[in-house]
């Protein structure tokens, strides 16, 4: 069995330095991959996953970054003792990595099949036209639609799947004995996600290649994984077969991970959090039962809607060369009602035309015909003056907080702006008081008043950007992919606070994702968006029991299930 093994780390043991203190971030870490075999490494944030990664690649930071204890071996080789000449030699050829965010790790200036090129000509003895053909080959084989216009075609003139399969084809262009995927689908709809997934696996199997595969979800990795690795803070909570940990695990924390994510079947008052699993206080979770929930139905639906969109169409016009322009409808003729304290899911895949809707609601990008009836005022007939005003009543939670956010302001700073702009409170003196309210409402502390947004985590950042929102006690809150890059446990955190809040101050939410479980698990009616059109819409709990759409069938049966 030895012989089968292609890469060993043992007792494991890495520290940064920052400001002259080691901080330890990977403690003991051992593990074998062997020939042919897919490992999961699963994790919340900040656990170690991607550290343990770029320290097999050699590709840690050499002045901050210190191994002092442990080996990593691959082939009966000793990586750690490698200079850089030999490193380079191995990684890309022999040991390749599909970074997590592919539209960073791609060059925006150069042509993807020039990118892939670089690569065969660097680690192979292929002609400059040879090279040429082995890269379209490699992107027939990562099923990229058009492999001649992707070859042509800038990062930016790609979707977020093709670009991950350019990525894939990167990492496996010198057919490497070993493969690291990093968070490969974080951020990717349900459907794309799924396909990625059986492209690696068939990859995995055609190459006869071994697999790191990190993600922070679990179930995705029980679809692909033969044996898993569960980090937290840096230490190895549970390794073992894929069926051990997913059937069987023995950690609190490995169970936590499990039962954090939202089920298609039962629907909980509030979602179980890692903390509940080590505290032990997830024992009576409160479920919302069908009774409960057709009353809190009834009682929505009597009253007027608070908003209605009617036969609201956004065509976007682009430039076709001799032919002048080229039309585009990313929303076509949507209606539909919302209630006040409703949630009303928006789903479908990249393109389907959700962000462009909640943009038009928003005013943010005008429709180009129909109505959006406010309390019923036409909103789209508005002065910018009146718009500035609606913006108090209809806010939006960004899908990246880190981006919305000044980097030269304080988060406390960040929230008082829009109290000010709208001149709310009496002084600075009110608002901050109203501030620090808000930061320990969203679970942070008064403490963090002064801090910047660098100093956050994802998690804490969108708790900051839900703080901002909710400080102009909004009606109306247009929840954008505002927790699809979140870890499954953050996401629980952030989809309770956004319950809570809505219970206490009467929000009301249309909340747009691809993440099928999430939507239904936050909605009371659902819309399924393809193609611009509303393709199915309908009580979110019965459209998952009963779907009577092929496209909305696809979209629930690509959702991950686990073994």
């Amino acid at each position: 069995m030895k012989d089968t093994i292609l890469l060993s780390v043992q007792d494991l043991c890495l520290s940064f330095s920052s400001e002259g203190k080691a901080i330890q971030v990977l403690h003991d870490i051992s593990f074998t991959i062997h020939k042919n075999e897919i490992l999961g490494v699963v994790g919340e944030s900040g656990s170690g996953k991607s550290v343990a990664s770029l320290a097999i690649l050699g590709l840690l930071p050499k002045k901050t970054a210190t191994i002092s204890k442990g080996s990593i071996m691959y082939n009966h080789t000793s990586l750690l003792k490698l200079n850089e000449q030999e490193y380079r030699a191995i990684r890309g050829n022999e040991i390749a990595m599909i970074f997590q965010e592919p539209m960073s790790s791609l060059n925006p200036s150069m042509k993807c099949g020039k990118q892939v090129l670089e690569i065969l000509l660097q680690h192979t003895a292929l002609s400059k036209a040879e090279a040429k053909t082995e890269v379209l080959s490699l992107f027939e084989k990562v099923k990229l639609p058009d492999p001649d216009r992707a070859y042509q075609s800038y990062p930016h003139q790609l979707s977020g799947g093709q670009k991950q399969r350019i990525m894939i084809a990167m990492a496996i262009a010198c057919k490497p004995k070993l493969l690291i995927a990093d968070e490969p689908t974080t951020a990717l709809d349900v459907t794309v996600q799924k396909e990625i997934i059986n492209l690696l696996q068939h990859l995995q199997q055609e190459y006869k290649m071994s697999v790191l595969f990190i993600s922070h979800d679990l179930s995705l990795v029980s679809e692909i994984a033969d044996h898993v690795l569960v980090m937290y803070q840096g230490k190895m909570v549970e390794y073992g077969s894929a069926d051990e940990i997913f059937h069987h695990p023995k950690q609190e924390y490995t169970k936590a991970l499990i039962n954090a994510r939202p089920t298609l079947d039962v629907r909980f008052k509030k979602l179980p959090t890692i903390a509940d699993f080590l505290e032990h206080t997830d024992q009576n979770r409160a479920i919302v039962t069908k009774e409960q929930r057709e009353r809190h139905h009834q009682n929505l639906y009597s009253n007027p809607p608070l908003l209605e969109v009617i036969n609201v169409e956004k065509t976007y016009f682009s430039k076709a060369g001799l032919f002048g322009k080229k039309a585009f409808k990313a929303v076509d003729n949507v209606s539909f009602k919302l209630y006040e304290g409703e949630t009303l899911g928006l789903v479908g895949e990249s393109g389907c035309g959700k962000s462009t809707l909640g943009n038009a609601i928003l005013q943010l990008d005008k429709a180009n015909s129909g109505q959006v009836l406010y309390k019923g005022q036409d909103i789209t007939r508005l002065s910018t003056s009146q718009i500035r005003t609606l913006r108090k009543e209809i806010q939006l939670i960004f899908q990246d907080p880190f981006a919305s956010l000044n980097p030269r302001l304080t988060i406390g700073r960040a929230i008082m702006e829009p109290m000010q702009a709208h001149q709310l409170y009496n002084n600075d003196t009110e608002r901050k008081e109203k501030v620090i309210e808000l930061l320990d409402r969203v679970g942070l502390t008064k403490e963090h008043f002064n801090r910047y947004p660098h100093e956050f985590s994802g998690g804490q950042r969108q708790r900051i950007g839900i703080a901002r929102t909710i400080a102009l006690q909004p009606k109306l809150i247009v929840c954008d992919e505002s927790v699809s890059a979140l870890d499954i446990s953050v996401q629980a955190q952030v989809l309770n606070l956004l319950n809570e809040l809505k219970e206490k101050f009467g929000f009301t939410y249309i909340f747009i994702s691809h993440d099928l479980a999430v939507v239904k698990y936050m909605s009371d009616q659902l819309l399924v968006m393809n193609q611009g059109k509303i393709e199915e819409r309908g009580d979110a709990d019965l459209i998952y029991e009963n779907p009577q759409k092929d496209y909305t069938r696809k979209l629930i049966d690509a959702i991950p299930k686990g073994k």
